[in-house]
């Protein structure tokens, strides 16, 4: 039995914060039903077609889930979703600042009728406040949340490779529908859940925003560097290949200098004695580390890094990750179904000995609309109407 067993997640939902926070239900075995636009879908299955036709954030965010077409606009729209949610345990959605609650769809208008139901509502800003309409994108919060301005060169800010800002917001809407189910297993209650892009996004920006605590001077943007500890980050070896290496303490420090740069005098030099002040002179010990690199190859430096216990890590792309030799050790790929046949996934980070993720198919657009509406009690005849007029 997973965690999640018999719990029912109704979502409307697009792109990636909510698709990955529910994603993550299905995989501790909730039943997700995802509302899907008649014809289209989620807009996220059409940002490329790199998985054999599929979208790449579509495949990674939509295992396991079941698609019901549905116009909600239509005037049949809100009696088939009633009659969900009457059965449901959690409500997600991250439609358009102001769209849920226009389709009667807010923790407001649905607590009375359905106590139970926990309703999580995730936005770029939150439900209040001067930018609760504002549009909302991962790049805008990265950059809103002063992300962009920690992360990149000296010279110019950079995003993140990934979209960290929905990333974000999707983890928090996860734990805290996980909590306020625990909750109502208490209390028998559900409740709303607010969860904002910005606010999600500033949590993970604590460490620069107290570094530059009561007007002090931010973290630098430091490329693939450590902004405040050095020698951290990428380092260049005799054979043009890069090592990305990191020091975490003083004790550290001393061995680097005796075993891996084999100049032991250096750990005493005035410049170097502490982390700010190697972080203060990085050109100079960057110059000097890069000069003791330059006789070695990328796999002596890291010999030499690994008997010292120091820290390393290889500049890996996408296709090393596929082949990562500790992931095919550890067993942590599956396949799943897909309307295209099988593809690889990665299983759920966290393995548990008490049960096993749930890995299902990707779902095809609209693939159990007429299934789900024949359980809500609608004939074969009223199905086809609802075709027909293109409701569903």
């Amino acid at each position: 039995m997973r965690p999640l067993d018999g719990i029912t997640v109704i979502t409307l939902e697009h792109a990636i914060a909510a698709p990955f926070c529910t994603r993550q239900l299905a995989d501790l075995g909730a039943r997700v039903i995802k509302i899907e636009r008649p014809g289209v879908g989620d807009f996220a299955r059409a940002y490329d077609e790199r998985v054999q036709g599929m979208a790449s954030h579509f495949v990674w965010t939509n295992r396991s889930k079941e698609s019901l077409t549905l116009d909600v606009k239509h005037s049949e729209a809100n009696s088939i979703l009633m009659r969900l949610l009457a059965d449901a345990d959690v409500l997600v959605q991250n439609l358009a600042p102001g769209a849920a609650a226009r389709l009667g769809m807010s923790y407001e208008a649905l607590h009375d009728k359905f106590p139970q139901l926990i309703v999580c509502d995730i936005s770029g800003y939150g439900a209040d406040g001067p930018y609760r309409d504002k549009k909302a994108y991962d790049l805008l919060i990265q950059s809103e949340s002063g992300f962009l301005s920690v992360t990149g060169t000296q010279d110019e800010p950079s995003k993140a490779g990934c979209s960290v800002a929905d990333i974000a917001a999707g983890m928090y809407a996860y734990t805290n529908i996980l909590a306020a189910l625990l909750q109502r297993g208490r209390t028998g209650q559900g409740c709303r859940i607010d969860v904002s892009m910005l606010e999600s996004m500033v949590e993970w920006m604590s460490f620069p925003l107290y570094y530059a605590f009561d007007g002090a001077t931010p973290p630098v943007r430091a490329g693939a560097s450590h902004a405040t500890i050095y020698p951290y980050g990428p380092f260049p070896a005799g054979d043009g290949k890069t090592v990305m290496l990191g020091l975490q303490n003083e004790r550290e420090w001393v061995v680097f200098c005796d075993q891996v740069l084999l100049q032991p005098a250096l750990a005493t030099d005035a410049r170097f004695i502490s982390n700010s002040l190697r972080s203060a002179a990085r050109k100079e010990l960057y110059a000097i580390i890069r000069e003791a690199f330059a006789s070695l190859t990328a796999e002596q430096v890291t010999e030499r890094l690994e008997k010292a216990q120091i820290a390393n890590a290889r500049l890996n792309e996408m296709q090393d990750l596929w082949e990562h030799a500790q992931l095919r050790a550890r067993q942590r790929w599956a396949e799943v179904a897909s309307p295209v046949g099988a593809i690889p996934a990665l299983l759920p980070p966290g393995a548990c000995t008490g049960w096993e993720a749930r890995m299902d198919a990707i779902p095809a657009l609209g693939e159990h609309t007429e299934s789900i509406l024949t359980t809500l009690g609608y004939s074969a005849g009223a199905i086809a109407s609802l075709k027909q007029e293109k409701a569903i």
